[in-house]
């Protein structure tokens, strides 16, 4: 079995764990295929084989890779979308990071996660991805995000007036700092930090939620994702951002954008123990009661 590790960078305080993860994959006899800069800030650290694979690309991932674990936060897991693309190559996050909805799995847990790859004991939970079509060229050949896609105002400029249609026929102006259009997966993310609603993954859906909108009538609005959304930019600045989860492309309001769902899906890797529910109960804190001994209601 090979699987590919991933993660932004190194920090000491982690290494125990990545090594106890190295080990575990060793007494499986799993090969590691480590991320070429992850690899080169480890070398110093870990006593490595003479000969390691290592990866830099998605072209470098090729059929023997079973899954990807992300080592990090929920950042880190976002950014495994540009190597595994439509591969269908499973990811699983462990979390070294602070809340981690979608690198959920605790570092405490890589015995047991190890375990449960060899075993086949996991389930794969399929999520959606949104694409977005431009005028011009975009984020190279990853026009899809796992978490949303958003339009928002550069630097301190004026906010921007924000046309909005739903195939074609006119839904709303948003008059706002920006606009966010996100996924179920993406529901807990940025959007739900400006109000949206919290989308169970499985549903066949996308979020609109407005940015520090001007009109505050104006409230977040669930769609289904059979949808084409298009947008027309105004503002006082002739150029604003756009962005698919943390990639940014700053364009000009000449460029017309749409977004759709994506023709293929990713697979995130569910111990089977857990299940959407109980990652809000756990990061939400949903239930907890501090005035009972018991923590709970």
């Amino acid at each position: 079995m090979h699987i590919a590790l991933y993660s932004r960078g190194f920090n000491k305080e982690d290494l125990d764990d990545i090594k106890l993860l190295l080990d575990e994959l060793g007494k499986q006899e799993i090969t590691p295929v480590i991320y070429e800069p992850f690899f080169r800030e480890l070398k110093p650290h870990v006593q490595f084989p003479a000969e390691v694979d290592t990866f830099s690309k998605s072209a470098d991932l090729d059929g023997k890779i079973e899954f990807l674990i992300s080592l990090g936060g929920d950042g880190t897991l976002l950014d495994t979308v540009c190597f595994i693309k439509d591969k269908g190559i499973p990811v699983l996050g462990i979390n070294f990071g602070r809340l981690g909805f979608l690198a959920s799995i605790g570092r405490e847990e890589i015995h047991e996660v190890v375990e449960s790859l060899v075993d086949r004991n996991y389930s794969l939970d399929r999520r959606s991805l949104i694409h977005l079509d431009a005028s011009i060229p975009l984020f190279d050949d990853v026009p899809y995000a796992l978490n949303e896609f958003t339009i928002h105002k550069k630097d301190t400029s004026a906010m921007v007036k924000i046309h909005t249609y739903l195939n074609g026929e006119f839904l709303n102006t948003y008059w706002a700092d920006g606009l966010i259009v996100s996924t179920p997966t993406g529901s807990t993310g940025y959007s739900l930090s400006c109000g949206g609603p919290i989308v169970f993954p499985e549903a066949s859906s996308f979020v609109i939620t407005p940015v520090a909108p001007h009109n505050l009538n104006v409230r977040p609005i669930i769609i289904p994702d059979d949808q084409v959304i298009s947008f027309e930019v105004e503002g006082r600045s002739d150029q604003f951002i756009c962005t698919l989860d943390s990639r940014m492309e700053i364009i000009d309001n000449t460029v017309q954008l749409a977004v759709k769902k994506e023709s293929f899906e990713m697979n995130l890797v569910r111990l089977n123990d857990s299940n959407f529910l109980h990652t809000l109960r756990n990061k939400l804190l949903w239930g907890i009661d501090t005035r009972n001994p018991g923590g709970r209601r």
